[in-house]
């Protein structure tokens, strides 16, 4: 059987070295980074048409670690692609979407604006951060509620990329794993289980942070800085 793997799907601008996503690629054999062409200019067909290549060719299950814009390409291709042409994901954790409805948004991001409103075909969590200047949690609710993912709230970590100071993300790491067998998992346990790991805290009791499912079927102003 072949072991899943993870496909990193950066945002606007990459994930430079410091961020967790490149030092998850440089410390993990099984983590790569789908290269989605002009990080700078971003055209959404491009990144889907990407990622729907490196999962055909990882010829057999992989789990998306996406942040920021990554996550409404992801969105936009599982919307495309449907449950069948979707089947090798087991799962996608969805880092710090930005609004895509602002009205001071960069339009660059506004390309991958009227985001999908159909849940996705797999297993997702959502995590956002209370002080995150490109989605409010309000934002970050209305998105888990539309692409039917469970929302993880780790408090104040602003976008969650390198100036957070995560380093290499254990936690972050340890979270992405639930997915890998997470085909059939609930998505409300998931998100429970993933915010006790995130916060180090007992994943039984109700947590500080907030913890919400949506359906499921199994401004940013200048740009964003990663």
């Amino acid at each position: 059987m072949i072991s899943p793997i993870f496909l990193t799907v950066p945002g606007l601008l990459g994930s430079g070295d410091d961020h967790w996503q490149t030092r998850w690629e440089r410390e993990r054999s099984d983590t790569h980074r789908i290269d989605l062409g002009d990080w700078e200019n971003p055209n959404r067909t491009v990144w889907m048409s990407r990622i729907d290549q490196a999962v055909a060719a990882a010829r057999g299950p992989v789990v998306l670690v996406a942040h920021s814009l990554g996550c409404q390409a992801v969105t936009w291709w599982a919307n495309a692609s449907g449950p069948s042409g979707a089947s090798s994901v087991l799962g996608a954790v969805l880092v710090a979407p930005p609004a895509t409805d602002r009205p001071d948004l960069d339009p660059r991001i506004a390309r991958f604006g009227n985001d999908p409103r159909h849940a996705l075909p797999f297993v997702s969590l959502l995590v956002a951060s209370e002080d995150d200047p490109y989605a409010t949690m309000d934002e970050s609710r209305a998105l888990a509620r539309k692409w039917g993912a469970g929302l993880v709230d780790i408090g104040r970590a602003g976008h969650i990329n390198a100036r957070s100071g995560l380093a290499h993300w254990p936690q972050g790491q340890a979270a992405a794993e639930l997915l890998r067998d997470a085909r059939t998992g609930n998505v409300r346990t998931l998100a429970r289980q993933a915010q006790a790991i995130l916060l180090d805290s007992d994943p039984n009791p109700r947590t500080s942070g907030t913890i919400e499912a949506g359906r499921t079927s199994h401004g940013e102003g200048a740009h964003i800085r990663h």
